[in-house]
């Protein structure tokens, strides 16, 4: 007999729509799995039994079966802050902090009729792409305990690879969905700004950070995202009158479907080439292989695209990923409790006068015209969805800020300028290295181009026989 967490949430989801399983059975196998599974691999900063429990009960009373996401469990990002609910922000600075208030994506997902299991692990405030730090166990990678899982959703990549979760939201602003995803051998979805409501990038300094979903198939991603941009159902309710083109979905139907031929360009280069010293790994180009020969087995045209460099890149992001790290909360005495990275970023990013602010700003914004414009006679772009292997535990520099930051940008070049440029991506598993960890690509579309991304997507994943593929501690 299948167990529950053997499923796909969409046939999790067609089992609680035909009421052959119930929210609260669902709910308390999801956590039977995290009691015994959480400790040794760290998904979670709080888990909330008795209250998953009670909110299972309340979906089946209260919320009628055509909520997207009913009865389906998850776990809110720890950034993202939930009444009641501790919310660490993966900080120390921040420990015992219960807010009142619940942020607009975690009411997103009540609405859509999700069952909250809890808080999955970041690192602080959401800033490094590892998810370790101190006074808490690291979050490892279900593949191989002795790597990493990413970051920023490191928890929620953690939680979904080993079926503690069918799938989990995540927010991503540099990669934060992308490389937990990647690293953990799962797709995960960077939308376009302004496509999901609640977390759109159009409050976020340059529209960096949007909300995304991470999960074991592209359908099952389709079927969150779907969730995450219309939780009362289409049309979607947008706050903003700026927001991405074309239609707002659904997207599951392109996602199952996965039809069409399309025109993919290969990129290779990065915006961080002139700056740093990027080396994409034996695994990393062997995984784009097979990305290139599965959609040209597929009939797709593939082209290899020229390098351009962009030498002012570096400069320009680092000036606004400190400037977002000014706004952290933390003063005084308690900036002793941040992480070195963290008060690194918070010091450099306070200090950076407003003229330098403004020119990079418009630097980027003329950076994410570029990059439309190198793009538009692509459906879609491939590229190595990191440039590495997932890394070891305690691999990445704890005291040196700087080059803490180059070992990142050397583990994943290829996702902040997605943000930059505002545009949709998805990251999907195609190969494993010799131990047997995932190795990925990642699609990047058109402004608004969510559609063609999964359709692409789901080709690909049917080439590679992957989403049904699971670690040895599952």
């Amino acid at each position: 007999m299948t167990a529950l967490h053997d499923h796909t949430a969409l046939e999790l989801h067609q089992l609680l729509q035909r009421g052959d399983v119930s929210p609260v059975e669902l709910t308390e196998h999801y956590l039977a799995r995290i009691e015994r599974l959480n400790p040794e691999v760290g998904a979670f900063a709080t888990v909330t039994p008795e209250a998953a429990v009670e909110r299972a009960r309340q979906v089946m009373s209260q919320l009628p079966k055509a909520a997207p996401l009913w009865g389906l469990p998850l776990a809110d990002k720890d950034l993202h802050r939930r009444a009641g609910v501790p919310a660490g922000f993966g900080s120390r600075a921040f420990t015992g902090f219960v807010p009142d208030d619940s942020d607009e994506l975690v009411r997103a997902v009540d609405a859509a009729g999700a069952v909250s299991l809890g808080k999955s692990q970041t690192p602080e405030f959401g800033l490094p792409s590892y998810t370790e730090g101190a006074g808490v166990p690291p979050t490892r990678n279900p593949w191989k305990l002795s790597l990493g899982a990413g970051g920023s959703s490191g928890g929620a990549a953690a939680a979904v690879a080993s079926g503690m979760l069918p799938f989990a939201p995540g927010s991503d602003g540099g990669g934060s969905i992308r490389i937990p995803a990647a690293s953990c051998g799962l797709v995960g979805v960077k939308p376009s700004r302004g496509r999901v409501p609640a977390g759109s990038g159009l409050t976020s300094l340059a529209g960096l950070g949007v909300a995304g979903p991470i999960a074991r198939s592209v359908a099952d991603a389709a079927l969150l995202l779907d969730g995450l941009i219309a939780p009362t159902g289409y049309p979607a309710a947008h706050r903003f009158s700026v927001r991405a083109p074309g239609g707002d979905g659904p997207f599951l139907g392109a996602a199952i479907r996965g039809e069409g031929r399309f025109q993919v360009g290969v990129m290779t280069d990065s915006p961080w080439d002139d700056a740093y010293e990027i080396v994409i790994a034996p695994e990393a180009r062997a995984a784009l292989e097979v990305g290139i020969e599965a959609l040209d087995g597929l009939g797709h045209g593939i082209e290899a695209m020229a390098p351009v460099p962009e030498p002012g890149y570096a400069a320009a992001f680092r000036t606004i990923w400190q400037a977002g790290a000014a706004t952290i909360p933390v003063d005084g005495e308690a900036e002793a409790l941040l992480e070195p990275l963290t008060r690194w970023l918070v010091l450099l990013g306070r200090a950076v006068p407003a003229r330098q602010l403004a020119e990079a700003l418009a630097w980027l914004s003329g950076f994410e015209e570029r990059v439309i414009r190198r793009f538009a006679s692509f459906d879609a772009v491939l590229t190595p969805a990191l440039a590495l292997t997932p890394r070891p535990v305690g691999w990445y520099d704890p005291d040196d800020g700087e080059r803490n930051f180059a070992q990142q940008v050397q583990f994943t070049p290829f996702t902040s300028f997605v943000n930059v440029a505002g545009l949709p991506a998805i990251t999907v598993p195609v190969s494993e290295t010799v131990d047997g960890v995932p190795m990925g690509v990642q699609l990047i579309g058109r402004p608004g181009g969510e559609a063609t991304l999964f359709a692409l997507a789901a080709q690909i994943e049917r080439r590679a026989r992957r989403s049904r593929r699971t670690p040895a501690l599952w």
